[in-house]
């Protein structure tokens, strides 16, 4: 039996880019797809662009939620697929062949979460590539050295989230850092990277739109690290924030 895809898109006011999104998930060749829409009660044309293709989209729900990550976390409730992947609602997929190219993966090794590469484009021209972000193969120890994959590139299967927990409410910004590095770094499952661009992501996302928000973030990826009781290398607690704001900017 084939593996069932569950696809989560969070969604506030994102009219403008939804669509994109959705159209990137329900044109996938693959067919075993669960596709779940949380909105956090929107008040432009959201729900009306979902509803167009409810047909395709397996569950719509519209509700006041805590955030970003709370909304995840509902979606996660509501899953029922073998693996999960988080697709934002300004991101899509960069063809219809990348969820067949992820399940191919996932049993090829049997693995328990997969990753690829990204790129960031333009926000008004999507064809236009602003930088890519090539993960490369991870090693245990990686995240000591400032490694991170991008986390709309990044599929687990529902069971880590059922044995090692959600995403943290305690976190703005870097909840999606903290929870890869609790299931790959600390709880070392067994990750394979699909070595291919799978996601498309629009600049000026809450975490990199500028210096200091940059700053911010990697603020809070130290609290990632103090709240898996871990202790990351001093590179990590004090160089690589400046490494990733060199990065966004070149």
């Amino acid at each position: 039996m084939s593996l069932k895809i569950s696809i989560i898109t969070v969604t506030y006011n994102s009219a403008a880019t939804l669509e994109q999104t959705i159209q990137s998930v329900v044109n996938q060749t693959y067919s075993n797809i669960e596709y779940i829409v949380v909105d956090g009660l929107s008040t432009d044309f959201t729900l009306a662009i979902a509803e167009k293709y409810r047909e395709k989209i397996t569950k719509i729900v519209s509700e006041k939620d805590k955030g970003l990550y709370d909304a995840i976390n509902k979606g996660i409730a509501l899953a029922s697929g073998d693996v999960i992947g988080i697709l934002h609602s300004d991101d899509f997929y960069t063809n219809e062949s990348v969820i067949a190219a992820y399940v191919m993966e996932f049993e090829k090794g049997n693995y328990d979460g997969v990753y690829a590469d990204l790129y960031y484009v333009d926000k008004d021209d999507t064809e236009k590539t602003v930088r890519t972000w090539k993960s490369g193969a991870y090693t245990h120890g990686d995240f000591l050295n400032g490694w991170m994959p991008p986390h709309p590139t990044f599929f687990v299967k529902r069971s880590c989230y059922q044995a090692y927990g959600n995403f943290s409410l305690e976190l703005k910004t870097a909840a999606d850092y903290e929870l890869m590095l609790r299931f790959i770094h600390k709880q070392k499952i067994k990750l394979g990277y699909l070595e291919r661009f799978t996601v498309k992501m629009r600049t000026g996302g809450k975490s990199n739109v500028n210096v200091q928000s940059r700053l911010n973030a990697n603020r809070e990826d130290r609290r990632a690290w103090e709240m898996n009781d871990l202790r990351p290398k001093f590179y990590t607690l004090y160089l690589k924030p400046f490494r990733k704001v060199f990065q966004f900017f070149r």
